[in-house]
């Protein structure tokens, strides 16, 4: 048993929408790490929690109708199934929306007020006419004011990584109306990130940061650190400030906060630990942040410099990864690669993606990219054709000529002992989160195990009663290094694991058992562990992303405009081709929530469509009505058939969407000018 002591934490996800498999390569990470530590005998307890505060869930909550409270509590009730069905095991989940956050975001602001790391200002902040309200960083576009990237947030350049005031953006506008913001003046709260430099560059200099990530800190500290504005004006969702009727802790504040509080909130479960134990400033214990690149900033600079000004411990390590791409480009909609959590475990096995994220990680902030024809083709070859095949090849025989029952010893020992010796290789790779290099050691001995069955065909050797006793052995060495690649493998397969365990009839597998063996033994008849994945899978689960990605207009469209960016020239508006159709037929879609099959009739020709509007009408009603449809639009293969062109609907959303209705003298073909 380990005497470390080990807190791990992954970012806090945003309480406004689904997961998705962008943040599950975070959660996946972090999951495979601290299961290898629990493997190891480690006391290791990974916590997380919503980050539930903010402009954007407030406004959120008003588009959808219903309190802050209500939604941030509604999101919460669904994630945990999410999360627990790839398997990711938090030992505690809570919120940021919370008393105990509330209580150490007023203690650390205190703290460092009363050592006079806070000060006070009155600065020109940006306003929504429209909107009534100040605007939060995130809710300001503009240009960069470093790089001049187009469309960058009011906080920081997502393209050369610059922090900024949202009064320093070339051409701001806002999100929320694409109204140009006027300036107001407005008294801020401010924290004196400069006062802390020479810590922050002792922290940083060390082992708490990959080198790549110190190096882009070396650049900050050279360009000057910013005072960091901790305040925003009401209306906002979060926690008031002290002494400061109306001002706001803005929500980068507490939200780093919440690993505490979820800790605490851990602590007052378990009667064996104090919270002082993580986080007092003479701890022994480890602190690990997973985080994504985009907010290194905020956890390497302004989150030690805070606990360390409230007499808190700075965090060991903050280990930062790369974003997620699909097929080598963004998630989109539209091409069905932004796919939720949900839509995913719908269609494939959990495993698949704890796999390929680990096979693709390593200790570095590269992007990764999810490569949906490469995904299936290294899951079917590593999981199927290499570690599962090596339990399939051998479970036979024993069931059928053996009784069920492992030989008293091995073929070959040598090969056993040799895959063992290797056991420090695995978990350097593990603790170092070299993932990626742990999985090509994994199945590079799932090749040797394999060549080595290849080799001896136990098959041919259980035919003949002579030979029996070498095939009973062979079988028994085989599964004995099948056991031992699934304790290898097992915080990025715990379900696997689980299955392996109860068809050899076995204790859960520690790192303890790598040395021994398991000799006249009985085992459970076996069945299939794990099977290939169908292109068709894939398919469907793209389809049904690209179906869930129809919603109908949202009931304040500003919410999700972009009014820069989205622009485009007459001409080419001028190349689609708008056209009035009648409905002809109208049909549900098996299988499908929220589509209709239409017919329309162009006036001597006619199209296939699937339209997103069942939530509004029944098949029957549309016969006969008209509506507009871009008549040039590549055809689409989808699920259910092929699509040929798209129905033009308006109104907010949900049972309100209209489509034309037909008029004396209206003839199909129409072009809409």
């Amino acid at each position: 048993m380990s005497d470390r002591r080990i807190l791990v934490t992954s970012a806090l996800p945003y309480s406004n929408g689904p997961i998705h498999i962008g943040h599950l390569l975070e959660y996946i990470q972090t999951d495979i790490w601290a299961r290898y530590q629990k493997l190891r005998g480690v006391e290791c307890w990974y916590v997380c929690a919503d980050d539930s505060h903010g402009t954007a869930i407030m406004l959120k909550a008003e588009q959808l109708g219903v309190t802050a409270e209500e939604l941030v509590a509604g999101v919460r009730a669904e994630r945990p199934r999410d999360f627990a069905d790839f398997h990711i095991q938090f030992d505690n989940y809570h919120s940021t929306h919370s008393p105990e956050n509330r209580e150490l975001a007023e203690t650390i602001y205190l703290r460092n007020r009363e050592k006079g790391h806070i000060t006070t200002r009155s600065v020109r902040q940006f306003y929504d006419p429209e909107k009534e309200l100040f605007l939060a960083d995130r809710f300001v576009k503009g240009r960069c004011p470093r790089c001049k990237a187009e469309d960058q947030y009011g906080d920081n350049c997502e393209v050369c990584g610059t922090t900024y005031a949202a009064a320093e953006l070339i051409d701001p506008y806002s999100v929320l109306s694409g109204a140009r913001p006027e300036e107001r003046e407005s008294e801020h709260y401010f924290f004196r990130l400069p006062a802390f430099e020479a810590m922050l560059r002792e922290w940083t200099g060390g082992h708490a940061l990959q080198r790549e990530v110190s190096n882009k800190l070396e650049e900050w500290f050279e360009s000057g650190l910013q005072e960091w504005d901790i305040s925003r004006d009401a209306p906002y969702f979060g926690f008031e400030i002290p002494d400061a009727p109306g001002k706001y802790f803005y929500v980068w504040l507490d939200a780093p906060i919440g690993y505490m509080a979820s800790c605490q909130n851990l602590c007052q479960r378990e009667p064996s630990l104090q919270f002082d134990d993580f986080w007092a400033t003479d701890s022994s214990a480890e602190v690990y942040h997973f985080i994504g690149k985009d907010i290194i900033y905020f956890h390497s600079l302004f989150w030690p410099a805070m606990l360390h000004g409230a007499d808190y411990r700075r965090p060991t390590a903050v280990c930062a990864h790369g974003f997620l791409t699909v097929n080598g480009q963004k998630m989109s909609k539209s091409r069905g690669t932004f796919i939720r959590a949900r839509t995913y475990l719908e269609h494939l096995n959990p495993e698949y993606l704890r796999y390929y994220f680990a096979a693709k990680l390593g200790s570095g902030v590269e992007d990764l990219d999810l490569n949906l024809e490469d995904f299936q083709q290294k899951v079917n070859s590593d999981l199927v054709g290499k570690l599962v095949n090596i339990a399939s090849r051998c479970a036979g025989f024993i069931g059928k000529r053996f009784a069920g029952r492992l030989a008293g010893e091995l073929d070959r020992p040598e090969l056993l002992t040799q895959m063992q010796e290797r056991a420090d290789e695995v978990a350097r790779c593990y603790e170092e989160r070299e993932f990626a290099r742990a999985m090509r050691t994994i199945m590079q001995m799932a090749d040797n195990a394999n060549e080595y069955l290849q080799e001896r065909q136990p098959w041919v050797l259980a035919r003949n009663d002579e030979t029996a006793g070498e095939a009973h052995r062979v079988c028994t060495t085989g599964l004995n290094l099948f056991r031992l690649l699934v304790l290898y493998i097992k915080p990025v397969l715990p379900e696997l694991a689980a299955r392996t365990e109860s068809f050899l009839q076995i204790d859960p597998l520690c790192w303890a058992d790598i040395n021994s063996s398991l000799l006249d033994h009985p085992i459970a008849q076996f069945t299939p562990l794990m099977t290939r994945i169908d292109t068709e899978q894939l398919t469907a689960m793209t389809e049904s992303a690209q179906e869930s990605a129809q919603p109908a207009a949202p009931a304040n469209p500003h919410l999700e405009r972009d009014p820069i960016g989205t622009e485009i020239e007459y001409d080419d508006f001028a190349r689609v081709d708008l056209r009035v159709a009648r409905i002809a037929a109208a049909n549900h879609v098996e299988g499908a929530d929220k589509l209709l099959q239409l017919t329309l009739d162009l006036g001597g020709e006619t199209r296939n469509v699937f339209a997103g509007i069942k939530s509004a009408y029944e098949p029957e009603a549309l016969v006969g009505k008209l509506t507009v449809m871009v008549a040039n639009l590549k055809p689409r293969k989808m699920r259910f058939g092929l699509s040929e062109g798209m129905v033009l609907a308006a109104g907010p959303g949900g049972s309100d969407l209209f489509i034309l209705e037909p008029h004396a003298g209206a003839e199909p073909d129409m072009k809409v000018k």
